[in-house]
């Protein structure tokens, strides 16, 4: 194309033509045709399609100009195009056919947009035939620009301008943002290991999923995982070494390196060929003994991880005369007193004392019952076996044919002598000694048989005495904490570790009694299962001491007055200031406050919600909670105002309770109580006796304890006409005076009632306001607002009405049922709580059917396919089958808890609840209308806003968001502060704003012009209980005003955002005009379970949790994607209800039912991590070892020592079959030098390995230089001697 006459058209090596000569028409001329007129403004010039024929067979595109314009023509077949480039800055459009394979409004938007120009006017093109150059550059120039202005349109068309938004300056980038867990609090799952480092002072549990906890000092703890996920068997401690050796049930035995703040695997060896079922390692050795299912014993070398050839056959071990396997080595130690005799212990009650030099078993020892557990006397010459008879037998090492005694330590004594009757298993039993006194015997199990339901004990046998500790839970396995290491010496026992099942407990065995010590730890946050939780971080300053103060009192008294013993491990440096809390709410009513300051975590303050009801003596009593009769108090939905201190919980049971913090004990004579009939019905024609609800108007201010709400019933009785439960809640308020101690009080109890038969909904969102004195909830039926200051009723409205007219759905009320039909198999599937689903006891359940399709349909504007991911507030009804039913079954008997506190079945559509008894059919006309009015409220925020368009000022309102993805503004009419605001009453009325998004509304922040996040307004906390001041000025309530710069709201008239926040998207709206600003479609194949506005970086954005496993970022208010991290699979309900975000980059979510996992996504903090971990490992000298004597040493009765390496090395022993376990290196080296390249001793070891290298460096470079001067001496010699040989020769002799 560097011609600048003619270009090549056509194909096949077609002969190039002037471009004056060109046809561009059928009738053969070399005028163009006239332009067509301009099109309107904003649209495209795309024309009808019409055809051009360059020649026979081929067609053309043609752009067309007008006169005066230079023309170029670019004739590549089948498509021929003419830019045009005028002189001038362009303004003439061109025109495609539509009908071309290339995008005519791209090649537009690429040439400009601007008017056409009319022939004849200045700037126009020339004729073609004028056309004589044109530089390539220009064509590409122009295209580029083109491109840009064609993504600025479509950015335009994302991002509505309206107005012009003000630029907000955006600090957060994705560097800002990297995602890692931090710290794992709570009590182990599903324990089933134990081990202690009695020198480091270290204690170790492994689980059945391949988790190791580590506990030091209180403040210390590390959670290491497992990569297979196999349950760990057994831990041992190298003592003193910092290291750690884990056996687990794939026949996997790992060593873990301890000397760095997150402990990694150094070595792994897999077992090929056998099981691994016992674990032996003496202490200060790096030989370990490996017990397997078959009976043989394996030596590994600690060291290098590798087996050693010697090898103990079981066929060896066991008398020639036996015919019979001896089953798995369950116990393997060698005697304490000589290293060369080690004690087996075979599963079928076969003990085998075996002589490591000359291979062979010295003594064996015979018993009926089969054994579980072995232990030593410290002077090894006897020892004691547990059998599965529930009895102990006492063995002399040298008398193997009968036990020196058998105890039965729970068995009753038989009279003439005979044996006592059998007794349950003794599981585990040691044996330790005492200077002073006699030994003890410490054992698990062995209680009668008769006794039914009685708890797991621990027995304590003390000289003659016996005690007997109850415990909560089953004994997993336990350790006694000894004085010494050496298993030579006297012990002296001075505690005893019980892992329990959901439990750990240190029992004190030097106090009479035997106390408990006090638990550090915050191993009891499923105290009682947890139901829900919320984090706060960058709190109040003062509110961990007040609540610290409050909580101080509740400590229980009887515990051991001795120091925690397990008080190994040093603290990190804490790189974080700012206090963080953690609010749990549980399964019996309670509410705990938790430290979280500083990656630790301790319990702050109790807070018991059931204290204001009536208990439930017996099922008689309590015939209205059969909803939720098993735990009727559990927490569903926490409200927390950390500046005023107001808390505000809603119950599984459809109550709300309100509370006040008062570091004073009151005592109220009457609890003030609301009860709300919350279900938005209107009776049909068939009773028109019945009142219709009233119209909303301001409700009377009185201060009575009535509530004055829209009904359709009368609330004079219990029970409607047709015998039906009305109008009673479903718990009993105490008629008592009730005693509330310094802390949390309650203010104002609100219960929702039972309408003609129907049992109140959960509640599903919840919101309190301290500084407008208001508390709002909200279920699938409707919304409720309370005074809580003048103890009345403001809103009752179903959610249909807060549409009024505007109702896009068109729906009509629904009628009350008067007959309810067998459901013949029908299934339910209902949606009460945001983010999970709800689920009541199946004999009362009255939900509509398949609903909640209806809602999808209506929000997505599309049919929705039964396997599409469905939201957890939203679901579908599909054929159930057995399968399902069996699950749902298995899944009911596993978690009870899930149909009572919300705790969701499933986020498959098709495991859905069957309801037997009061479904409806599927075919009935009201199921249609039910199916469409089910709207819940998911979402509710107080704050000051523009509640309409045309608003000039802020106002305090009330946002509601619904599960159909409607954002509603309710506007709030306040009276003046003070006594005023106890008089008159709080006017409340919808606005008639109505936004729409995609999904159901989870979240909704404010933001200035700033981009700072506009907190709701507060009012400051102070002591109500403390009598006020003469002074009335100082006893006004002041709201806290709402920062708006005056300046940015005269200039601007959107001075706020609102960031709503749904399960499919984000939405950044301006305000007062509701232009959308910014908007992200957060995900489309899933949905999102979590998000909230939070803080970090001195800047907001917004952070969501998905429930394909996403954690994602944006910033505000532009909604720029910073992070997408594929974090965690959404395996359980219990992680989406427990999920949460909170400031400064913190997040949690409830791991496991014990266990909550705490994680951040901010940079700074992953950098710091390192610092503020703990270290486990200290440097402490190793105890002496005990004195042998002089007579001891003199006649030899002292411990006998074993040369170790001699006996199992390679020169001796051979090699190990290699297929017999396989050796795999793990990463723990590296992990190591990068842990320990942090800290002072990080730096030390840095420090100390450069000065190595340094040195070695000098090293060679001196041998080097000695080399080299070596080198040039035999040079110079060489040199010398060939010119002393050749010094008189001439040259012709050479």
């Amino acid at each position: 194309m560097n011609s600048a006459g003619s270009i090549r058209s056509g194909r096949r090596g077609a002969e190039a033509r002037p471009a004056a000569q060109v046809r561009l028409d059928r009738a053969g001329s070399g005028r163009l045709p006239p332009l067509p007129p301009p099109p309107p403004p904003g649209r495209g010039a795309r024309r009808r399609p019409r055809r051009h024929s360059s020649r026979p067979g081929g067609r053309g595109v043609a752009a067309r100009c007008s006169r005066g314009r230079r023309a170029l023509v670019v004739a590549v077949f089948p498509v021929r195009i003419i830019f045009c480039f005028p002189p001038q800055p362009p303004s003439c459009r061109l025109s495609f056919p539509s009908h071309s394979h290339s995008s005519g409004s791209a090649v537009e938007a690429a040439l400009g947009s601007g008017p056409s120009t009319p022939p004849g006017t200045p700037g126009a093109c020339p004729p073609a035939e004028t056309m004589r150059k044109f530089n390539i550059r220009k064509v590409l120039d122009g295209l580029t620009a083109g491109s840009s202005s064609s993504s600025q349109q479509q950015q335009q068309q994302q991002h509505p301008p309206g107005n012009r938004e003000p630029e907000i300056q955006e600090t957060l980038q994705s560097e800002h943002f990297q995602l890692c867990k931090t710290v794992r609090h709570g009590f182990p799952y599903q324990p089933s290991a134990l081990a202690f480092d009695p020198v480091q002072k270290i204690l170790a549990v492994g689980t059945q999923t391949g988790a190791l906890r580590l506990f030091g000092r209180p403040g210390v703890e590390c959670y290491c995982q497992h990569d297979s996920g196999a349950a760990v068997i057994q831990l041992q401690f190298l003592i003193n070494e910092g290291a750690l050796v884990s056996a687990l049930a794939d026949d996997t035995l790992h060593l873990w390196n301890l000397r760095q703040k997150r402990p990694a695997i150094l070595h792994s060896l897999k077992f090929c060929r056998e099981r691994v079922t016992f674990c032996h390692l003496p202490f200060q050795s790096k030989w370990l003994y490996v017990g397997t299912e078959r009976g043989n014993i394996h030596i590994v070398n600690v060291e290098s991880f590798t087996l050693s050839g010697y090898v103990i056959m079981w066929n060896k071990a066991i008398e020639l005369s036996s015919k019979s396997h001896p089953g798995p080595v369950v116990h393997i130690s060698d005697n304490p007193m000589d290293e060369g005799k080690l004690l087996i212990g075979f599963e079928s009650g076969t003990v085998v004392l075996w002589d490591l030099k000359s291979k062979k078993a010295d003594y064996r020892y015979t018993y009926d019952e089969a054994i579980h557990s072995v232990a030593w006397h410290h002077e090894g010459k006897q020892f004691i076996c547990s059998h599965s008879d529930g009895t102990l037998t006492i063995w002399n090492v040298r008398s193997p044919t009968k036990p020196v005694q058998t105890i039965t330590p729970h068995g009753k004594q038989l009279k003439d002598g005979k044996k006592p009757e059998p007794c349950k298993p003794i599981l585990k039993v040691e044996f330790k000694t005492t200077r002073s006194g006699e030994p003890f015997i410490i054992l698990s199990g062995g209680l009668s048989y008769d006794t039914v339901g009685r708890r797991p004990c621990l027995t304590v046998m003390h000289g003659k005495s016996t005690a007997v500790l109850e415990m909560d839970y089953s004994i997993v396995d336990f350790l006694t904490l000894c004085e010494t290491p050496y298993p030579n010496d006297f012990q002296e026992p001075y505690a005893v570790v019980v892992l329990l099942e959901k439990d750990l407990v240190l029992i004190d065995l030097a106090q009479n009694g035997y106390p408990i010590f006090e638990n550090p730890y915050p191993l009891n946050i499923h105290e009682s299962p947890v139901t829900c939780c919320e984090y706060f971080a960058d709190c109040p300053v003062d509110l961990i001491p007040a609540l610290y103060s409050v909580g101080v009192r509740q400590k229980r008294q009887g515990y051991s007055k001795k120091e925690w013993p397990i008080n190994g491990g040093n603290w990190g440096l804490g790189a974080q200031s700012y206090p963080e809390i953690i609010i749990t709410g549980h399964a019996d009513g309670s509410v705990k406050f938790w430290d979280a300051s500083a990656i630790t975590l301790q319990v702050l303050y109790k807070l018991k919600t059931s204290k204001v009801f009536e208990k439930s003596r017996n099922k008689d009593d309590r015939p209205n909670t059969d909803i939720v009769d098993e735990d009727p108090y559990a927490i569903q939905i926490i409200s927390w105002c950390p500046e005023s201190r107001m808390l505000c919980i809603a119950g599984v049971s459809a109550h709300v309770i309100i509370y006040r913090f008062s570091k004073q004990e009151v005592i109220t004579e009457v609890i003030p109580m609301l009860e709300v009939r919350l279900l938005y019905e209107i009776n049909d024609v068939d009773s028109p006796e019945v009142e219709q609800p009233p119209p909303l108007s301001t409700p009377v201010g009185s201060s009575n304890s009535q509530p004055i709400p829209p009904q359709s019933h009368p609330s004079t009785s219990s029970s409607s006409s047709d015998g039906l439960r009305d109008n009673v809640p479903c718990l009993k308020v105490k008629n008592s005076p009730l005693k509330q101690s310094p802390g949390y009080q309650m203010e104002l109890v609100i219960q929702l009632v039972w309408v003609a038969g129907e049992p109140p909904q959960q509640i599903t969102s919840l919101a309190v306001n301290s500084s407008y004195g208001l508390v709002v909830f909200g279920n699938c039926n409707g919304i409720a607002m309370v005074d809580y200051l003048q103890k009345t009723v403001l809103l009752n409205l179903g959610t249909i009405e807060l549409y009024g007219s505007n109702d896009p759905y068109r729906r009509e009320p629904r009628s009350p049922r008067k007959s309810r039909q067998p459901s013949g198999g029908m299934l339910i599937v209902t949606s009460c709580m945001c983010g999970v689903s709800s689920l009541y006891s199946e004999s009362v359940k009255k939900l509509r059917s398949s609903f909640l399709t209806g809602l999808c349909d209506i929000s997505e504007g599309t049919a929705v396919p039964e396997d599409r991911c469905k939201s957890p507030t939203s679901g579908s009804s599909s054929p159930h089958n057995s399968d399902d039913e069996q699950k749902m079954n298995n899944f009911i008997e596993k978690a009870k808890m899930s149909r009572k506190l919300s705790l969701p079945t499933d986020l498959k559509p098709d495991l859905d609840v069957k309801d037997n008894s009061f479904s409806r059919s599927r075919s009935s006309s009201v199921t249609s209308i039910d199916k469409e009015s089910r709207e819940a409220i998911s979402a509710l925020h107080f704050c000051e806003t523009f509640t309409r368009k045309a608003d000039s000022s802020p106002s305090p309102c009330l946002w509601v968001g619904t599960t159909l993805g409607t954002v509603l503004v309710i506007a709030l009419n306040l009276p003046p502060g003070g006594e005023q605001r106890l008089l008159q009453p709080v006017i409340v009325s919808p606005s008639g704003t109505i936004l729409r998004l995609k999904g159901a509304i989870l979240r909704m922040a404010f933001l200035d012009t700033t981009g700072c996040l506009i907190p709701p307004a507060y009012e400051p906390w102070k002591e109500h209980n403390v009598p006020e001041e003469k002074d009335e000025k100082e006893k006004l309530k002041k709201r806290r005003p709402v920062s708006v710069s005056p300046s940015s709201s005269q200039e601007i008239s959107e001075n706020q955002y609102a960031v709503i926040c749904s399960e499919k998207q984000a939405k950044v709206i301006s305000l007062p005009t509701q232009n959308c600003a910014y908007k992200q479609n957060i995900t489309e194949t899933s949905f999102v379970l979590r998000g909230d506005i939070v803080a970090l970086s001195n800047s907001i954005c917004l952070a969501c949790f998905c429930a394909n496993g996403h954690i994602m970022a944006f910033s505000l208010p532009s909604l720029r994607p910073l992070l997408d991290v594929y974090y965690l699979p959404l395996t359980n309900m219990r992680i989406a209800r427990t999920f949460c975000f909170t400031n400064n980059g913190q997040a949690l979510y409830l791991v496991s039912p014990t266990e909550i996992q705490r994680l951040t996504y901010s940079q700074e903090t992953c950098e710091n991590l390192q610092e503020m971990l703990g270290e486990l490992f200290t440097p402490v000298e190793t105890p002496e070892a005990p004195n042998r004597g002089f007579f001891k040493g003199l006649f030899g009765g002292g411990a006998q020592s074993l040369d170790r390496e001699e006996l199992f090395g390679e020169s001796s022993s051979g090699k190990a079959s290699r297929s017999l376990a396989q050796h795999i290196p793990g990463p723990g080296g590296i992990e190591g030098v990068k842990g320990a390249a942090s800290g002072v001793v990080g730096e030390l070891a840095r420090a100390r390995l450069a000065l190595d290298e340094r040195g070695q460096k000098l090293g060679d470079l001196e041998e080097r230089t000695a080399a080299m001067l070596s080198s040039a001496d035999s040079f110079s010699k060489h040199a010398h001697e060939m010119m002393l040989k050749y010094k008189d020769k001439k040259w012709y002799q050479f």
